[in-house]
């Protein structure tokens, strides 16, 4: 077999770096890297954005002249023709993800509203139906607070915020308890229901919906991209799996 890497007094050999890679939890890693590699070798970079990459990481990595650069390399073991994929990788990728999936955005946005949706709401959880059938009455008959009875009774870390939870979006909390919210009007309490071991009382608060403005376009590009990764990624190491050992 051959040498390929030489660590202290154990020599590395072919036949060893994937059982290695595996063993050390690297291997996703690097198969990752190399689809990415793929996908983005065509990718094309304006003259502006390639001397904007090149700006950003010299800055990044606080590099002022050629012997910076030279130590920077050295110290990685890399070598100067490996740097332009280093350097560009990265604005490549985003222009892949906007080539991709940039005409898909749209759509997938509707598909994912309900879950991308905020809310901000008030929550009392007690284990007793009793319990929480006589809050709830106190609460709807103006007697106590919602938020002095959450600081009392509720059973919950929202006790110490007066029941009030979020703006959080609508696929984070329980789904039952997603399903009350997205059907809710703000200012209207739900009566106790039954959620798991608990029982709750429900009061929306605020809904903010979720708008497809710049910052939620790059979330569901990279969404977009991390789903297809994984499905290649997935698909590669089983491959590699069923590939008969020599």
């Amino acid at each position: 077999m051959t040498e390929v890497l030489q660590v202290g007094d154990r020599t590395i050999t072919t036949d060893k770096i994937v059982p290695l890679l595996k063993q050390y939890g690297i291997l996703p890693q690097l198969v990752r890297e190399i689809i990415i590699e793929q996908a983005t070798a065509k990718i094309p970079l304006e003259q502006e954005e390639t001397m904007k990459a090149y700006k950003q990481f010299y800055q990044d990595n606080q590099l002022t002249t050629e012997d910076d650069l030279k130590i920077w390399l050295d110290t990685r073991g890399l070598e100067r023709e490996q740097l332009d994929y280093i350097v560009t990788r990265n604005a490549k990728l985003e222009n892949f993800k906007k080539i991709t999936w940039g005409d898909k955005l749209e759509s997938y946005f509707i598909q994912r509203k309900a879950k991308l949706d905020r809310v901000v709401y008030s929550l009392i959880r007690v284990g007793d139906v009793g319990i929480a059938q006589e809050l709830y009455f106190r609460i709807q008959e103006g007697e106590q607070s919602f938020s002095d009875l959450a600081r009392e009774y509720s059973q919950g870390p929202e006790g110490q915020t007066g029941g009030i939870l979020g703006p959080m979006e609508l696929g984070i909390p329980h789904p039952a308890l997603a399903n009350i919210l997205s059907s809710s009007q703000p200012g209207q309490l739900i009566p106790p229901t039954r959620l798991g071991e608990w029982m709750v009382i429900v009061r929306l608060e605020k809904f903010l919906p979720a708008q497809l403005d710049d910052a939620m376009r790059q979330r569901l590009l990279n969404e977009l991209f991390e789903n297809w990764l994984q499905t290649q990624l997935k698909e590669t190491l089983q491959q590699s799996e069923q590939k008969p050992s020599n």
